[in-house]
């Protein structure tokens, strides 16, 4: 196998006051880690057994506490970004980078009606891909080639690069099958707001099952399009697109048909 599992989670101590976000073991401080967990151990499912050895909860939390306390201060109170990787030998490993804490509910941008509300003051700007991809899964993995392309087409850089962007770039780009349907942005699920919701693509389409995507749905705050809902054909400049993941919650942009410049800071999953 060529690729190792993923998951992108955050520690932010903010998170413990968000009563939804509580665990098994109460108030968390890792964004939907059980969620985290359980994509974890339905992906190995559906690979090899080798993947499941040891992946619970409780080795997963272990874990993601041992690269906090390597990167935080005393106080613990740096919030950061932590990527577990499991590989196909069942081993779990994981890294740390700082980001800049939150000071709101990161769900909150789920409940923005585009009819009656007035617009947020981050709003970011989102291009849509200028050719198809057909090579992407429901399953998070370290193979992020497809993504990656994308990103260079818009004037981005892979994630990760410390290279700037083309000054033109916006903050993400959207991709799309083959058959012309919206899958996801390069490191977000997203949604469009249709008949007074939100809806998202369908897994079948070509998205990653992601974590805060399956608290949305749960929670009703966003709904899986039905097949061939969200295509090019209705995809308007300026409409407004809630996008979201497990590291930066949910925030808000407007999609670009042309160039344009980038609104502001984004923190990639």
């Amino acid at each position: 196998m060529s690729y190792a599992l993923l998951a992108s989670t955050r520690y932010d101590p903010f998170l413990l006051s968000c009563v939804w976000n509580n665990d098994l073991d109460g108030p968390s401080p890792y964004l939907l880690l059980h969620y985290q967990t359980d994509r974890l151990i339905a992906s190995a499912a559906l690979n090899d057994k080798a993947f499941r050895h040891g992946t619970t909860l409780s080795n997963v939390k272990a874990l993601c506490n041992k690269v906090v306390r390597e990167h935080n201060d005393i106080k613990g109170e740096t919030a950061l970004k932590v990527r577990v990787v499991l590989n196909p030998s069942g081993e779990l490993s994981a890294t740390a980078t700082p980001l800049q804490g939150f000071t709101s509910d990161p769900t909150l941008p789920s409940l923005f009606n585009p009819i009656t509300d007035l617009p947020p003051a981050l709003v970011l700007t989102i291009h849509i891909d200028t050719q198809p991809t057909s090579d992407t899964i429901s399953l998070k993995t370290t193979d992020r080639r497809a993504y990656d392309d994308a990103r260079i087409r818009a004037g981005l850089q892979p994630l990760g690069s410390l290279d700037p962007p083309a000054s033109d770039a916006p903050d993400d780009v959207i991709l799309y099958n083959t058959r012309n349907v919206v899958t996801e942005s390069s490191v977000c699920n997203v949604a469009f707001y249709r008949n007074g919701r939100w809806v998202t693509p369908p897994l079948a389409a070509g998205c990653i099952s992601g974590v805060l995507r399956r608290w949305l749905i749960e929670q009703r705050r966003i709904f899986e399009a039905v097949e061939d809902e969200l295509t090019l054909d209705n995809i308007k400049d300026d409409e407004w697109v809630l996008v979201s993941n497990g590291v930066i919650g949910c925030q808000l942009g407007r999609i670009r048909l042309h160039t344009s410049t980038k609104t502001g800071d984004y923190a990639k999953d």
